[in-house]
């Protein structure tokens, strides 16, 4: 039986969902998978369906789900199926839904900005140039393996998270005296998760198509999609 993939993307359009998950529909394809795509978690609620899921790429910032899709979605992941995703598309679905938050462990807090001066009202206004850390685990574990720390400039996700999380990467956002914050604060920026039998995997970078052809970012979503696969967890 071949491997199945879905793809939920929607959501908020800032994030490009249809444009950032059709980047990684070529190594899907070459990785022998059947895909579908979906334009909603209305397919979460699905049971037979999920059923033959072996991974799910997400790309749904905020919106919402319902108690149903929700219910499917984390008895998917309990049961085998994995899931995995970028930035938003992940870490900032679904604001409404605890349950939801924890399933995946992490939820955006913010992405801090430039200097006052600097700000012009636009997206960049919140790109900053910041270093991805790997953890001692990330430079063994398959996803991160080889990956050196490595500088991008777009948004810097501060998110909240637990410690059921094995944290791959991070980031240190600083302390400027524009901000609130009194000292600098690291918060994971690659982490993976279990659940069930299903295994999770989020990065934060993944800002827009661009930040997802990094050379790095790629390759952590790339390799991410095939250690969360159900295919991968059983054996």
């Amino acid at each position: 039986m071949s491997k199945q993939a879905l793809i939920v993307r929607g959501g908020w359009e800032g994030h490009k969902p249809v444009e950032s998950t059709d980047l990684f529909v070529p190594f899907l394809e070459a990785q022998d998978y059947d895909i579908r795509i979906e334009p909603s978690p209305a397919v979460y609620a699905d049971a037979a369906v999920m059923s033959e899921v072996d991974v799910i790429v997400q790309s749904v910032t905020m919106s919402t789900i319902e108690r149903a899709e929700l219910e499917g979605l984390r008895n998917a992941v309990a049961a085998g199926t994995g899931l995995t995703g970028w930035h938003g598309g992940i870490a900032d679905s679904f604001r409404a839904s605890s349950d939801y938050l924890q399933l995946v462990g992490g939820q955006f807090a913010t992405h801090p900005s430039k200097h006052p001066d600097e700000v012009i009202g636009a997206e960049t206004d919140n790109f900053l140039r910041y270093t991805v850390e790997m953890t001692d685990l990330g430079r063994e574990h398959p996803i991160t393996r080889g990956i050196p720390d490595f500088e991008l400039e777009t948004e810097q996700y501060w998110v909240l998270t637990d410690e059921l999380n094995d944290v791959l990467a991070t980031t240190t956002h600083p302390a400027p005296a524009w901000h609130p914050w009194q000292r600098a604060l690291t918060t994971p920026a690659v982490w993976t998760r279990r659940w069930g039998s299903g295994r999770i995997a989020v990065a934060t970078p993944g800002h827009s198509p661009d930040v997802l052809r990094n050379e790095h970012v790629r390759t952590i979503v790339e390799r991410s999609i095939l250690w969360v696969s159900r295919t991968a967890s059983a054996s």
